[in-house]
């Protein structure tokens, strides 16, 4: 079977109130500049060698696929505890590609002016697309639920920020873009049949099981809480910091999405924020867990008038839904920071060992990645944190590992596949797209590309694991 798009259109059957039709605005001279092609080839979807010139029109809004209906999709969201409505400002879904039995959403992000744009533009600059293709994959190969990202193309045309901007689309690729903002936007609108209708539309596309539940709409809230557990968990797992858990920021499906000011920690401190309109730490590193209980709260407040007539009883019964996020995050934590230090059944003194260790890493300014990445190679405690107290807690850590039936070697091994070599080093980062942006020159790019792609190999070149020599004040932005 060729590569080809297999366009279905399932969002369109809810009502209207959640989605614009939405034509994309025509760019100038697009240009193909970067293409996923192992994404491609997986998910069946056309290739460049089977029609460039056709493909790059399409990934620029300029040529609709046979089948696509473009929309803009209508959604709300608490942004820094506020709550706003807002929709897709810049950004047009052509459709839900269908490959085997899955279905993957196929957005346009920077396609031009919508219903929702606000004061915006509706376009997107090259800098932020390709910030969001390069992290995005990086998180894709470090194992952890995210969008992905099909496409960059530059469309000729400026985009005004601060200063005029190489403007650019990216293609990006979601189970959906079904958000907790979604179901508010729903709920503000005050009818409990539309609301209903999305829950069961959501429920039909992520969770089929949660249908058989003697409480279907419980089972949502319970499988969701799940999945953000999870994902959470991953986050901190490998020094990742969001930047802007909005509620319209937090995808239904559990995967990360929207990659606008997020960064990976190099120094470890929990109070970590790089984002530049994050000025009192919300949605720092260590803030993380908890603004994701935050928005779950928000999704249960949604699913009352599903959940029970009587809203006390709902009330009740959705509070002991999201009360269960805390114990299911923990447990997530600890398997994977137990995983990371090779402990194989984790205990409850095994939270006390990786605490103590997150401490000295803490107070010895030590870098997240290489500190277990170290450990993972076995080197000496005293090349991975020279100080006392690391080669003190160093032989406790020994000495657990010695108590489990594998052997040492055995642990280790297991380590290296939790603990990545490289990370995207926010300084890498800033050159490849200085350079993709100011001098038109990919190279820097692609070979950062290449190395996040295989994170859990140790590079060649040590500068992809050697953290900055001073990173104060670095900020990351948004890109609107």
């Amino acid at each position: 079977m060729p590569n080809t798009w297999n366009f279905d259109n399932s969002y369109t059957s809810l009502p209207h109130l959640f989605f614009v039709r939405q034509q994309p605005t025509p760019v100038k001279k697009p240009e193909l500049i970067i293409f996923n092609q192992t994404l491609a080839e997986q998910l069946n979807l056309p290739l460049p060698n089977q029609g460039r010139t056709i493909l790059t029109q399409q990934l620029a809004g300029n040529l609709i696929a046979e089948g696509a209906e473009p929309i803009a999709q209508a959604y709300a969201g608490h942004q820094f505890g506020h709550f706003a409505m807002l929709g897709d400002g810049r950004a047009i879904l052509l459709g839900e590609h269908l490959s085997g039995d899955q279905r993957f959403d196929i957005q346009l992000k920077g396609a031009g002016l919508t219903a929702f744009s606000r004061n915006g533009d509706g376009r997107a600059a090259l800098g932020p697309m390709l910030r969001e293709y390069l992290i995005s994959e990086a998180m894709h190969a470090l194992g952890i639920p995210s969008t992905r990202s099909l496409a960059v193309v530059r469309t000729g045309e400026p985009v005004y920020r601060a200063q005029p901007l190489t403007g650019a689309i990216l293609t990006r690729i979601a189970s959906s873009h079904i958000r907790v903002g979604t179901f508010e936007y729903a709920l503000m609108r005050n009818q409990r049949e539309d609301l209903k209708a999305l829950a069961d539309y959501t429920i039909q596309r992520h969770f089929p099981d949660a249908a058989q539940a003697d409480h279907p709409y419980l089972a949502l809230l319970s499988a969701v809480i799940d999945r953000q557990a999870k994902l959470i968990a991953q986050w901190m797992s490998v020094g990742f910091i969001h930047g802007v858990m909005n509620t319209d920021n937090m995808s239904i499906a559990g995967e990360t999405i929207d990659y606008g000011p997020c960064a990976f920690m190099n120094r470890y401190d929990p109070s970590t924020v790089f984002s530049s309109i994050d000025h009192r730490g919300r949605y720092a590193y260590d803030q993380q867990p908890r603004i994701a209980s935050w928005n779950l709260l928000r999704f249960g407040e949604t699913l009352l008038p599903l959940i029970h007539i009587e809203q006390e009883q709902a009330i009740a019964l959705t509070v002991e839904q999201l009360e269960q996020f805390g114990i299911r995050y923990e447990q997530a934590w600890l398997a994977l920071f137990s995983a990371k230090l090779g402990i194989q059944q984790p205990c409850d003194e095994d939270k006390q060992l990786i605490a103590q260790l997150m401490q000295l890493m803490h107070q010895h300014q030590a870098d997240f990645t290489n500190t277990f990445r170290g450990l993972s190679e076995g080197a000496l405690a005293q090349t991975i944190m020279p100080e006392q107290d690391f080669v003190d807690w160093h032989q406790r850590w020994q000495h657990r590992l010695k108590q489990q039936a594998q052997s040492l070697q055995t642990s280790l091994t297991n380590m290296m596949a939790c603990n990545p070599a490289v990370i995207p080093r926010n300084h890498l980062v800033e050159e490849a797209l200085n350079a993709a942006e100011d001098k038109a020159d990919m190279t820097p790019f692609y070979a950062l590309l290449e190395q996040i792609q295989q994170p859990f190999c140790t590079p060649a070149q040590y500068k992809y694991c050697q953290p900055p020599e001073n990173e104060e004040g670095y900020r990351t932005f948004c890109g609107t």
